[in-house]
């Protein structure tokens, strides 16, 4: 298991490789614009990471301003992001161009992210992570996809012969081409690209009990922690197709923990051991 939540606190997990060659594409001082959700990991990191560099930084957030804010809205806000709250229909309209070009118009010289750390910078930057290691000892690897910014990223960084299996964590995600619209990997880096569908648990961010018991026993098994949205998700898929003898003996693994810890703040007390 390769433990990227542990490298650093607040921009956690692969966050750090989505976003930097992003920021290194922006103008000095330029304002930083990305999108997200109530309990959206990538808006806190963002946030944090423009602060950090002497940026303003504006969250797009999908749906009305709630009563009171989550506390990922909150932290983001902390660091200083300013908010602005939008509906989900003109959400779902956020890379067209009318959209953008109203943002440009109230932000000019802002440099703006995809939703997650999207696009080529964050694929690019992605591919970092197997170069931090001796990549070439594994016969897979396997992480979660929402985006799939990462998962791509590993494909393109991957030894040839070694499979990068990716586990999306919403619905609607059943081919590459679903990920791949814009065509960033090549036909031969696409041969050692795998989709495995069926492990959403109902959709983005839904945690019905039978994963938050699969997340508790992981944890008391390993000392691991998981999240609710990605982690919880690949984990419980390893351990399905473990058991189904999906690999080949004598298979290397290497999995991705992602980070994302902090979307486990939206349950309840109790409902994690950790």
């Amino acid at each position: 298991m390769l433990r990227l939540d542990l490298l650093h606190p607040v921009v956690s997990g692969n966050k750090w490789f989505k976003l930097h060659r992003h920021l290194d594409a922006a103008a000095p001082g330029a304002p930083i614009i990305t999108f997200g959700g109530a309990w959206s990991n990538h808006l806190v990191a963002t946030a944090f990471a423009a602060e950090q560099t002497g940026r303003r930084s504006i969250g797009i957030v999908r749906g009305e301003r709630p009563g009171v804010l989550s506390e990922t809205l909150l932290e983001a806000a902390a660091y200083g992001m300013h908010l602005e709250f939008v509906s989900r229909h003109r959400y779902a309209a956020k890379a067209q161009p009318n959209f953008l070009q109203d943002l440009y118009h109230r932000y000019p010289g802002a440099y703006i992210i995809p939703e997650g750390g999207g696009g080529l910078p964050g694929i690019t930057g992605s591919e970092e992570i197997l170069r931090r290691i001796d990549a070439s000892v594994y016969t897979h690897i396997l992480c979660a996809i929402g985006t799939g910014t990462t998962w791509m990223g590993l494909v393109r960084a991957a030894c040839p012969g070694t499979s990068v299996i990716g586990i999306p964590v919403l619905k609607g995600i059943l081919a590459i081409a679903d990920i791949d619209r814009d065509g960033f990997l090549t036909p031969e880096q696409l041969k050692r690209a795998i989709l495995l569908p069926g492990y959403h648990f109902g959709g983005y961010a839904r945690h019905p009990q039978e994963l938050l018991d699969f997340m508790n026993g992981f944890y008391r098994h390993s000392g691991v922690p998981t999240d609710i949205v990605y982690t919880g998700k690949l984990f419980y898929a390893l351990w399905n197709i473990v058991a189904t003898r999906f690999f080949p003996a004598h298979s290397r693994l290497l999995i991705i923990h992602s980070g994302g810890l902090q979307g486990n703040r939206s349950l309840r007390p109790g409902q994690l051991i950790f």
